[in-house]
């Protein structure tokens, strides 16, 4: 599976949440595909909720999403979240502005907590840089919180 996102707003992400540590290409690689992941799920589970009301259009409020903010205050760009939102959802499903917006401030919000609990991973390593171990070992942790 190729990967929708760009590599430099995922980046820039995780660099706001890491401060001084530096960040791997890897560890952007990873969060990268992780967002992806986790978008395609979502945007799955909206389209389930369309379908349950009789549409074929995604909204905002499928996502959970009640006031949808500006699309300019996103890092992550919203073309590549409409592809991803997409993957795992058949073509007689359209996707409302409004919906892509609400998905990647989901998205972006989901970045920013795997990239601070990186960072605090990466500190208590006693590293300077913020590695893709890092991100996965997130998710690794993910289990015992559930």
């Amino acid at each position: 599976m190729s990967v929708e996102l760009p590599f430099a707003p995922v980046d820039a992400v995780i660099r706001r949440n890491a401060g001084d540590l530096r960040v791997s290409r890897g560890a952007t690689a990873e969060l990268a595909r992780r967002i992806q992941t986790r978008g395609a799920r979502l945007a799955a589970d909206a389209a389930e909720d369309a379908t349950e009301d009789g549409r074929k259009t995604l909204m905002a409020a499928d996502f959970g999403v009640e006031r949808v903010p500006d699309k300019d205050s996103l890092e992550l760009p919203i073309a590549p979240v409409d592809r991803i939102a997409r993957l795992e959802i058949d073509d007689r499903y359209r996707v409302a502005m409004d919906a892509r917006v609400a998905l990647a401030t989901l998205l972006e919000s989901f970045a920013d907590d795997v990239a601070a609990a990186a960072a605090t991973l990466a500190r208590h390593a006693d590293r300077r840089t913020v590695k893709a171990e890092d991100v996965a070992t997130y998710f690794e942790l993910g289990q015992y919180f559930e």
